[in-house]
């Protein structure tokens, strides 16, 4: 399985990188939603999991949602939202764009892994 991670921060996609393939997912990066949406664009098939931060340059979190929501070929990639942004009006706006999830940062490798359970995305007895 295939995951894009879109976060301006090296570190960040480096750490999601390392905990999604403990999974079994394999990682394309990106540094911000339109560097994202070129990426994907390249791609046989699309990623069937997407792990956006919110405030990127560019082209934000929320804004590449909004728009992969649009695309019929990404409508079945899961948006999960991977961020600081923690007050309830972004978490609803996040969720009304589309997102499927939200995770909070910092979050642990643990809980980062229970999420994805949650949303059918770990393999069936996945022990990482």
């Amino acid at each position: 399985m295939l995951a894009i991670i879109i976060d301006d921060s090296r570190a960040m996609r480096l750490i999601l990188r390392r905990i999604i393939a403990k999974i079994g997912f394999d990682a394309v990066e990106a540094g911000d939603g339109q560097a994202a949406l070129d990426t994907i664009a390249e791609l046989t098939e699309p990623p069937q999991l997407a792990l956006v931060d919110w405030n990127m340059p560019v082209m934000n979190g929320l804004e590449f949602v909004t728009r992969a929501r649009k695309d019929p070929r990404l409508r079945d990639m899961t948006l999960v939202m991977v961020t600081t942004e923690s007050e309830q009006s972004q978490i609803v706006r996040a969720l009304a764009a589309g997102a499927h999830e939200y995770v909070i940062k910092p979050f642990t490798e643990d809980s980062m892994i229970d999420k994805l359970a949650l949303l059918g995305l770990t393999p069936t007895g996945a022990n990482p």
